[in-house]
Order: C-alpha cells, then structure tokens, then sequence
C-alpha cells in the first residue's frame, strides 16, 4: 500500500473476553464441545454482504436451517397473543399455498410491506458503495438516501403512511420487531421496522456464528489480545499520540490482573459501546456521546425429553405436539396480558451422554447416550424461573422421568445488553470521538480515536458493525495514503526527491 517499505500497519486487538465475538457467541450443550449453541446473534441473512462474503472467503460450513434429522419436524412458525395463535405457517407447506394464505387474511398489506422493505433496505445498501461509501457521517449520509423519512418516526407510524393494515403489522411484522429488537412498533423507528422483514435466506455457521469474526482477526494478521481490558486512554498533546493502559486476566475465572501493561498507538477504534467500556480519558473527551438505554435480554437455553405443552397455549389437551410451532413469536395481546417472553423456539434435538461416578479423583465419566431431548430457546425481558419453565412443558410430572431425570435436564441462562431502545431520531453519534491533530482545509487525518457503535441506533446488527468497522477502516486508510502523497509531495519540492 505504501511506496516506503519502513511503514507497516501493525494492529492489535484488545478483547476483554476469552472468546471473540462479543455477542456473537456459543455454549455447549451439556457441557460437550461436539453440540455448541448460539447464546446471542443467532443468524444472518442472505442480504447481509460483508458477512456473506466474509463466509465464502474462509470457507466457513453454513448450517442448514431445515429439519436435519429424523427426530426433527418441519419448522412451523406460529403467532402467539397471549391467548391464541393469531398466525401460523409451515415450511412443509407449499410455497404458493402459504403466499394465498397471508393474501386471504391480510389483503394487499403483505405484498406491500415487500415492496417497501426493498425500497427502504435498497437505499440502505447504497452504503456500502461509493459516492456513499466511505462516509464520514451517519447523519448525512442518511439524509443523503432519504433514509430520514423512515427513522424519524415509529414503525407503526411509516406502516400506517405507506397504508399497511394494522392487522398484518400487529400480528406479523410486530412479531418480528419484538423477537429481534424486544420492542413493539410504537417504540422502533421505520428503518429497524423494514430491517426485521428483510429475512430472505437466513443463515448461520455451523459451530457458531463467531467464526467470522475470528477469521477477519485472523486474516489481518492482527496481535489479538484476549482476556485483555483497557482501562484508561491518554493523549500525547505533543505528538498526537495515544497511549493505552490494560489490565490482563491471566485466566477465564481468574481475578488476578497484570495493570502495568501500556501501549502507543498513533490511531485508536472503539468497537464497543463507549457506556460499557469502563475506560478512563486524559484529557477527558471534547463531545463524548451521550449514554442511551440498552435492552436487558435474558436468555435461557434448555434441554428436555418432553415437548412443549398444548394446554399452556390454550390448545386442546389431546393436541399432538406437531400441532406446536417449532418458532413461536409473540405479540401485543388484546387483553391487556402480560406476555412473560418474546419468543420460544425448538431448535432442534439433541443426544445427551450418561455420566457415571468414575475415575481415581470420582470425575464423572461419558458412557453412552439416552433417548433425544428436545433444546430450547426463550428470549424474554425477565428471568425464566424453574416453575415456569415446567408450566411450559407437557405434563412431565405425569409421566415416568427418564433413569430418574428431571423434566429439565440442562439448562443454561445469560443475560445480554443486548441492542439499543430504537426510537424515532434524527442525528447518530459522530464517527470520531477525538482528532489526533487539527483538520483544516477539508484534509481528514487518519489519527485520533475512532467510534463504531453509534451505527446501533440507525441498525443495530452484526452487518451493520461489520459495515461500520469496514467504513472506518477505509476512511484510516485514505487518509494515510493522503498523507503519504503529501510528505512525498513535500519532498520533491523541497528538493530532496523521492523517498522510495
């Protein structure tokens, strides 16, 4: 990239966590590295290009989405109101039959929606491509597509202007903006609104979604730094420097931290929520961005040999448990009821080993499997209790436990700051939270700290961070060549010629 062969880009990633991916991660069911999970973003879609191509590029599996085994059903995906099944639809069910179906119940609103989601996700996509890309501003460069329109007012709000019926938005789209965004369409802006109907060819990676960011690491050739905090960031006033302090954990668990770590850095990217950060700047920082409320999302993953019960869902007792979606959303109910979760899904089935008492130290040893347990997913604002959970299963205290086991075999919960309220604005965070030396003249100087997560407000996905980290970069890149062509220009008026 540059003629002089002395300057080389030397990266360091700090990543407070043991793991990369922030909240794009796994667990192992039962505790077996062989059945991995994904505890937060769970899929992508087939218009998210920066992680397509990120997939394609490092030869990543992609896991199919379709029944995979023969314990496994076809996924039924069902509406849920709190007092009935306002929607349902299978994929085993032909195509052109479910389109007739959403046509009879909701009219023209399906068919419109489509068309609007194109419309309003096409002008997004302008981002990723010049005149648009690389921007300097979310701000303007959402005004510059129009995008404006559709963030400066509530989903319900652009739904009701581009005359979809209220019907299809409660009992469709609502569901989608709660199962992703854990809010209703009287609290998300338009463009997240269109963003969670934008589900053509979902996808995910087989052993976790967290793969393609460990291959983007990996690929820069990147000094990644796990179990790494940074602590504090000071600026050199003489030489527009930056210099970081970090605190190491020596190991997962282990609280004992090495403080004396410091580095300097002549430009700096914050790829976190600068709230949650914890980190310290001398001097303190001109125009920090405000701090903004965060979703609290639970998450409960759980294994069970019993199906969901019919009952819970005010179904008939005698109704087989085909007759339960396998991805059951949620939306406002008519009464008034409280809802305790956003979504629950089957994920699919899954072996659980014996463990028997063995071993010179008593560790328990794996010895064979039993039957197929069903794996669960629940995202909700609250926590999921033990009682709760068993109200959901099919009457496990009527039946004989499995060799002694209880209804729920494993379980696992987490809870995420997971995405931004969305409300309707009008202005998104700056993409710089400090310049490392004065801009005049229109020059942009590739030093100084940059800011990703002031995308989350506009769209909060792990595309669109990828979108921003990829912009910034770009941005870093342009202007150090620029700087290049003008030390070199400097030097060849100055007599002194080329430096190469």
């Amino acid at each position: 990239m540059f003629k002089n062969p002395c300057q080389r880009l030397n990266i360091t990633v700090y990543e407070r966590n043991p793991y990369v991916g922030g909240r794009s991660t796994t667990v192992n069911v039962y505790d077996d590295p062989a059945q991995p999970v994904e505890l937060g973003a769970s899929i992508f879609v087939k218009v998210n290009q920066n992680l397509v191509n990120a997939v394609e590029a490092f030869g990543l599996p992609i896991r199919n989405m379709q029944a995979t085994s023969k314990y496994e059903r076809p996924e039924v995906l069902g509406v849920w109101d709190g007092e009935e099944f306002v929607f349902t639809q299978s994929d085993n069910t032909n195509k052109y039959w479910n389109i007739a179906k959403l046509l009879w119940k909701y009219g023209y609103s399906p068919i419109r929606t489509q068309n609007l989601m194109k419309k309003t996700v096409g002008s997004f996509l302008k981002m990723y491509q010049p005149p648009y890309f690389p921007f300097n501003s979310i701000s303007e460069t959402a005004s510059d597509l129009d995008l404006l329109s559709a963030i400066a007012v509530t989903g319900q709000e652009f739904l009701e202007a581009n005359s979809i019926s209220e019907h299809f938005a409660h009992d469709i789209i609502q569901a989608s903006t709660r199962v992703n965004y854990a809010q209703n369409l009287n609290q998300i802006h338009g463009l997240e609104t269109m963003v969670c109907m934008a589900i053509e060819g979902a996808m995910s990676i087989k052993g976790g979604n967290w793969q393609i960011f460990d291959g983007m690491i990996k690929s820069s050739g990147a000094n990644l730094l796990l179990n790494t905090s940074v602590t504090s960031i000071s600026k050199n006033l003489t030489s527009n420097t930056y210099a970081i302090q970090s605190s190491t954990h020596s190991a997962p668990g282990n609280h004992s931290t090495n403080d004396d770590n410091e580095s300097t850095y002549n430009t700096i990217i914050l790829a976190s929520p600068l709230q949650f950060s914890n980190i310290s700047f001398h001097p303190p920082l001109p125009d920090p961005p405000p701090s903004i409320p965060y979703v609290s999302l639970h998450v409960t993953l759980f294994t069970s040999p019993y199906s969901l019960s019919p009952t819970f869902f005010n179904l008939p007792p005698s109704s087989s448990a085909e007759g339960i979606p396998t991805t059951i959303l949620t939306s406002t109910s008519p009464k008034n009821k409280t809802i305790p979760f956003f979504s629950i899904s089957t994920l699919r089935t899954v072996t659980p080993p014996i463990r028997v008492a063995g071993g010179d130290e008593g560790d328990d040893m794996l010895c064979g499997t039993r039957e197929n347990e069903f794996l669960y997913k629940i995202f909700s604002p609250e926590p999921m209790n033990t009682s709760f959970i068993h109200s959901l299963l099919d009457n496990p205290h009527e039946y004989p436990r499995w060799q002694g086991e209880e209804a729920v075999t494993w379980q696992y919960h987490r809870r995420w700051d997971s995405y931004p309220y969305l409300p309707p604005r009008g202005a998104f965070a700056d993409l710089r939270l400090d310049r490392g030396e004065e801009e005049a003249g229109g020059k942009v100087s590739a030093g100084g700290l940059w800011y990703t997560s002031g995308i989350e407000q506009f769209i909060s996905t792990m595309e669109t961070s990828s979108l921003m980290g990829s912009n910034i970069a770009r941005l870093v890149l342009d202007a150090w060549e620029m700087e290049e062509v003008e030390r070199e220009w400097e030097w060849w008026v100055s007599g002194v010629g080329s430096p190469s």
